[in-house]
């Protein structure tokens, strides 16, 4: 209740703020004119104009209203086949979602890593943090293509790389997800990454298996057994949670034409390095000849455009200010 209550006080005292700037501003244009002071009105043309960006921020934020959407968030990535250059691609992945929860403020927890043969990560998971975290990266969930010439072919060949992405969102305690014990198979493991002598010589990490839906959740932060499990668990409930809330949203949606072709899983977005440099959402159409940018967690472009398009089918469009 107090975390709802604070938001909606940061949200109204946003809008008073933003309403008390523009009418302060027409007034200044307006002595600005009839004093012929050209300074005043650029001035206050410049905070007009900044005004508009940030209208244009916030309405994308009204979109954040699903049920979980304040949450903090999981976020599983898998490499696809293809060897190295698909565990390669998977961990430029997980570094660019890193960067850019960071350049959002949010913390980030890495809860597993799988490393790969011989390079990059067969899968990983992280936890982000945050507010709104999980309303701003469900969008990401799906497939994600890379094509570039490979540092791992002595040929310089053009290879094309998939790795999947899964977000799903914490559950809180006002959230009840009930998990039957029989329904898993629980599996103890030595931990594969760095960590110490103990973590290489006990069975800390943590596997649950649901078995009724296959979901599979791993946990290798901590030393303690104890505390992986615990994790597991919470995973465990969070991905329920989402699968739940996965069919509603499928049934909402389900005599929506214009929504008929974003599937879950599905490819969403493609990175091209080579032949030419160019990021794409095959959902929305949104662009970036910046792949560099992108990779470094320059996501807020492709993030609105998706949200828009998830909600309303197509792009907010903020109307102009006379």
């Amino acid at each position: 209740m107090m975390r709802e209550r604070q938001s909606l006080e940061s949200a109204i005292t946003t809008i008073r703020k933003l309403e008390q700037d523009l009418a302060d501003s027409i007034d200044l244009i307006e002595m600005g004119e009839a004093e012929g002071d050209k300074d005043v009105i650029t001035e206050a043309e410049a905070v007009i104009r900044h005004i508009h960006g940030d209208l244009a921020k916030r309405q994308v934020e009204t979109l954040l209203s699903g049920e979980a959407d304040g949450n903090d968030t999981y976020v599983e990535i898998h490499s696809g086949a293809g060897g190295t250059e698909s565990q390669d691609w998977a961990s430029m992945l997980l570094r660019m979602y890193m960067r850019w929860a960071e350049r959002a403020g949010m913390k980030v927890e890495l809860l597993e890593e799988n490393p790969g043969e011989e390079a990059g990560i067969k899968s990983a998971t992280i936890l982000l943090k945050g507010p709104n975290a999980y309303g701003w990266m469900k969008t990401e969930s799906g497939v994600h293509r890379l094509v570039r010439i490979s540092p791992y072919d002595s040929n310089a060949r053009r290879h094309t790389s998939f790795a999947s992405v899964w977000v799903y969102p914490v559950v809180d305690d006002s959230i009840e997800i009930q998990v039957n014990e029989s329904d898993c198979r629980i599996d103890t493991y030595r931990s594969s990454g760095a960590g110490g002598q103990h973590v290489n010589t006990t069975d800390s990490a943590v596997r649950i298996t649901h078995l009724p839906s296959g979901i599979v959740v791993q946990c290798q932060a901590e030393r303690s057994q104890h505390k992986n499990r615990a994790t597991a668990w919470s995973m465990l409930r969070a991905r329920l949670y989402e699968e739940e809330l996965k069919k509603r949203e499928e049934a909402a949606s389900a005599q929506e034409a214009t929504k008929s072709d974003i599937g879950w899983g599905h490819q969403i977005r493609s990175y091209v390095l080579q032949p030419y440099q160019l990021v794409k959402d095959l959902r929305t159409g949104v662009e970036s000849t910046a792949p560099q940018d992108v990779l470094d967690g320059d996501l807020d472009e492709f993030m609105e455009a998706a949200l828009a398009h998830r909600v309303h089918g197509g792009e907010l469009e903020v109307a102009d200010i006379d």
